[in-house]
């Protein structure tokens, strides 16, 4: 096991801005024992699934994170894997991969979930503990300054964190120098990628604050992974596939209003719709690109 040192921070500000932005949205999550315990009273559900998938997990939700779960399965379908998680936030995904891992290959030695929050690695230790998970560690640093050596991972995933990230471009230089050589990047890119020369409405922005969610245009991302040192860069359309699943998330929030917004409140519940119907508003305009991205760090294993 890799011994992580005492967390690094980067942008206090920006640390900032993102608990302010993310308390509003799911306030319930800090004050998890009573929330899960809900949970569980109304889905049954006592593992990463359920209604976390409306919160912890971003725009894609628990379907985000098979798609993730498949290509890293695809690439090591033997292997015992150590994952790090880049923006992991409350750590939804993370314990949701590592599940879902285990489940059919060869699991995971250990799951870094970093995180640039203090509230937020606070947060989901509280739950990783909770639940008895020896494998998942947090840390609490910039994802472009992360306190592990070099080639320490075996496969560096963002599960729609990229918007959160004001310099995508170092972010990926350290999730490549985290990498052995060979290693596996994959990335959902859920409202973080656009086409040249276009941005998001104004509507959108209205619930994707830009100060929270920058994006970047698909020929500089493209870039920015060859920056990089990545190779084998591959990114497939998910447009079609996105807006058939947040027409089905929104359905889910509808149907369900009533409980849901008893367990989390109906302002963050609200606000979780429009941002649902904002970014499928984008997706069917063309103005972002809904995409799953996978490349590999060059040299030889």
């Amino acid at each position: 096991m890799v011994t992580p040192v005492p967390g690094r921070h980067g942008d206090t500000e920006q640390a900032r801005v993102q608990h302010r932005y993310h308390r509003e949205l799911f306030p319930a999550l800090h004050d998890w024992e009573r929330t899960e315990a809900s949970i569980v009273e109304f889905t049954g559900e006592s593992g990463p699934k359920g209604l976390l998938g409306l919160d912890q997990m971003g725009h894609f939700g628990p379907q985000g994170c098979d798609l993730v779960t498949r290509l890293v399965r695809d690439t090591f379908p033997d292997d015992v894997l150590t994952v790090g998680e880049l923006g992991s936030g409350f750590g939804g995904a993370l314990r949701y991969l590592a599940d879902e891992l285990a489940d059919g290959g060869g699991g995971v030695a250990r799951m870094y979930g970093i995180d640039l929050v203090p509230e937020h690695c606070a947060v989901s230790r509280r739950i990783t503990a909770a639940q008895g998970r020896s494998e998942v560690t947090e840390i609490c640093a910039d994802a472009s300054d992360v306190p592990l050596p070099d080639g320490a991972l075996d496969v560096v995933v963002v599960t729609g964190s990229m918007p959160h990230f004001p310099r995508p471009g170092a972010v990926l230089r350290e999730a490549a120098r985290l990498l052995r050589p060979r290693g596996l990047l994959v990335v959902t890119e859920e409202v973080s990628l656009a086409p040249p020369d276009q941005e998001p409405s104004a509507a959108f922005h209205e619930v994707h604050p830009p100060d929270v969610f920058f994006v970047t245009s698909l020929p500089d991302r493209l870039r920015q992974l060859h920056e990089a040192g990545f190779t084998g860069v591959v990114r497939r359309d998910l447009r079609e596939w996105a807006v058939l699943l947040l027409a089905d998330r929104l359905k889910v929030v509808r149907l369900f209003h009533g409980s849901v917004a008893r367990i989390y409140g109906k302002e963050p519940v609200d606000l979780i719709r429009r941002t649902l119907t904002t970014a499928r508003a984008e997706y069917l305009s063309g103005r972002l690109l809904p995409s799953l991205l996978t490349a590999r760090r060059a040299g030889t294993s």
